[in-house]
C-alpha cells in the first residue's frame, strides 16, 4: 500500500522530530527549550560564582584564619581595656580615644566581612581589597609607634608594661594582617590614588585629638602634650614622621597589590 501524501513518513531522527515539531507549533518553541535546560544534566550547583568550583581548601582556611582574627582582636581589647582599668588616671572615654583602639575596632568588622567573604568566595571584592589596606596600615602604623614610644621610654625615666593584651593589640595581630595580605595572590591590582584615602581618618582624629586635648587637658600620646615635647617644632617634626608612615606602607601594600598577577583585573578604568 502507497503512503498517504498528507502524512509523512516516519523518521528514527530525534533532532527532525524536534525540529518539525517546533516548525509546527512555534508557539511552543520557547517552552520546549526551557524544560530542555531544566532537565539538561550539565547544570550544577556550583553554577553560582559565589560556589565556583574553584573554590580551594586554602582559601576556606583563609576565611577561618580572618574570623579567629576577629575573634582575638575582640578579646585583645577587653584586655587592654581590663589592663588600663586599673590605673587612677583612667577615664572610660579616654579609652576609645586611642588611635590603637579605633582602628582595632575597625579591624573587627573588616575581619569579620573578609572572612565570611572568603568562606563564600575564591577571591575577595576590590572594595574590601581597599578597605583592607587602609586598616591594615592603621594597624601596622599603630604597632610601630607603640614601640618606638616603648623604646623612648626608658630615656624618660620610666618604664612601659606590655601585656599580652598590648602585644596583641599591636604587634602579634598586624603581624598576621600583614602576612594574609602579602600571601593573598587573588586581591586587586589598586591604583596609587589609593594613597590619597590613606591620611583621611589619621588627619581627622589628629585634629579632633589636638583640640579635644586642649579643653580636657589629656592627649593619648606623648608627642602631641604640649607640655611633654620641648615646643610645636617637635609635635610637628612627629606628625611629619607619621605621615611618611602611613604613606610609605600604604605605598608598600599597595605596590604589592600590583606586583601579583592574581586573579581579579585591575580596579582602575
Amino acid at each position: 500500500m502507497c503512503a498517504r501524501a498528507d502524512r509523512p513518513a516516519r523518521t528514527d531522527d530525534p533532532a527532525g522530530s524536534l525540529a518539525a515539531v517546533l516548525l509546527a507549533r512555534p508557539g511552543s518553541a520557547r517552552r520546549s527549550l526551557m524544560r530542555l535546560g531544566r532537565r539538561s544534566p550539565d547544570r550544577s550547583p556550583f553554577h553560582s560564582p559565589l560556589h565556583s568550583p574553584l573554590h580551594s581548601p586554602r582559601r576556606r582556611i583563609v576565611g577561618i584564619v580572618r574570623l579567629v582574627l576577629a575573634c582575638a582582636e575582640v578579646l585583645a581589647l577587653l584586655g587592654y581595656f581590663g589592663y588600663i582599668l586599673g590605673f587612677k588616671s583612667f577615664i572610660v572615654y579616654n579609652y576609645f580615644s586611642y588611635f590603637t583602639v579605633q582602628s582595632a575596632i575597625a579591624a573587627v568588622g573588616v575581619f569579620i566581612a573578609a572572612g565570611i567573604v572568603a568562606l563564600r568566595r575564591e577571591v575577595d571584592p576590590p572594595w574590601l581589597d581597599w578597605i583592607r589596606l587602609l586598616v591594615t596600615t592603621y594597624m601596622i602604623v599603630s604597632g610601630i609607634v607603640f614601640l618606638a614610644i616603648v623604646i623612648q621610654s626608658s630615656s624618660r625615666a620610666y618604664t612601659m608594661e606590655v601585656p599580652w593584651s598590648t602585644q596583641l593589640l599591636h604587634f602579634w595581630i598586624p603581624g598576621i594582617a600583614l602576612v594574609d595580605w602579602l600571601t593573598d595572590t587573588g586581591k586587586a591590582r589598586l591604583p596609587w590614588t589609593t594613597l590619597a584615602w590613606v591620611m583621611v581618618v589619621p588627619s581627622i582624629w589628629g585634629a579632633f585629638t589636638l583640640i579635644r586635648g586642649a579643653l580636657v587637658r589629656w592627649y593619648p600620646y606623648f608627642f602631641l602634650d604640649p607640655k611633654q615635647v620641648s615646643g610645636p617644632l617637635e609635635t610637628v617634626l612627629y606628625c611629619v614622621v607619621a605621615v611618611a608612615l602611613f604613606t610609605g606602607i600604604a605605598a608598600m601594600l599597595t605596590w604589592s597589590s600590583r606586583g601579583w598577577r592574581g586573579l581579579k583585573p585591575s580596579t582602575e578604568g
